[in-house]
């Protein structure tokens, strides 16, 4: 009985670390995750436009890269609109040079791949 009782309480203190370091990272929220939880689990599509006409919000980026970004909470029109060398080869240093060709061909990035990249952008 005394090992079953031990383990009960071992289980326990993880689960309750588990729950505090849940809603620690919620609350400071250090890669910026919570819009994406947010909006996730609301439902919400922020990036509906009201009027059927589209608004290009920055010229490097086409509309599914600009609804992935603005899903993670980034200002798109607060992106760079050149690249310079400096940028790309801090881009191939985080993504590898594969991802970064093909996000310039037009595949949304990933979370993944925002916050690997996101110092390279000023972000």
């Amino acid at each position: 009985m005394k090992i079953l009782k031990t383990i009960f309480i071992i289980l326990g203190v993880i689960f309750l670390i588990f729950i505090i370091a849940i809603v620690l990272f919620f609350i400071f929220d250090p890669f910026n995750m919570k819009p994406v939880l947010v909006n996730s689990f609301s439902g919400i599509k922020i990036n509906s436009p009201a009027s059927s006409e589209t608004v290009d919000k920055h010229p490097l980026l086409n509309e599914d890269q600009e609804r992935m970004l603005e899903t993670l909470g980034v200002d798109v029109e607060n992106l760079p609109t050149q690249i310079t060398p400096e940028m790309e080869k801090c881009l191939t240093e985080a993504l590898g040079a594969e991802r970064v060709k093909e996000i310039i061909g037009g595949v949304s990035p990933n979370p993944i791949d925002f916050l690997k990249a996101k110092n390279c952008l000023g972000q």
